[in-house]
């Protein structure tokens, strides 16, 4: 066992993980942190995205202990106050989901990317995303909720 402290969504962990534990399975298993989603342990689907140090990373592809001393943030992270982000907002308003399950990773792709691109033509987003899939969209909603919120400053 390895020890790590680590901060997720402004709260301190200190806790014993297997060397070899994936952060989706640590998140999800040791800290209920369940809306970070096992889509494909593959890193293909980029359900199980976070932000680690303020940087999207598919958690499934990142070791436990390699968040060691760093700061994660799940999509329980993102609401303030009972307010949603804006991305989350925006997700909402321009019906950017159908089953929901790539939501969380969608949204925190879509805010990484938009910090790096604040305003965004289609092509931009389109290609921002191309590591996080849906099966359920044709992403023309998903879209157009990333470039409302790139349009509201939704990056926070």
């Amino acid at each position: 066992m390895t020890r790590i402290n680590v901060t997720v969504d402004g709260g301190s962990y200190a806790d014993d993980v297997e060397p070899r534990t994936l952060l989706v399975h640590y998140l999800r298993e040791q800290l209920g942190k369940t809306g970070t989603v096992v889509g494909c342990d593959t890193s293909n689907c980029g359900a199980c995205t976070v932000h680690l140090d303020g940087r999207s990373v598919k958690s499934c592809s990142v070791l436990a202990v390699q968040a060691d001393g760093h700061e994660v943030t799940t999509i329980e992270g993102l609401a303030k106050d009972g307010e949603l982000h804006p991305m989350q907002q925006a997700f909402h308003d321009n019906h950017a989901l159908q089953c929901g399950y790539c939501t969380p990773g969608m949204i925190m792709q879509s805010i990484d990317l938009v910090n790096d691109n604040p305003s965004p033509s289609d092509d931009e987003v389109r290609h921002g995303l191309e590591g996080n899939l849906c099966r359920c969209t044709g992403y023309q909603n998903i879209v157009k909720a990333v470039r409302a919120a790139a349009a509201e400053g939704g990056a926070r």
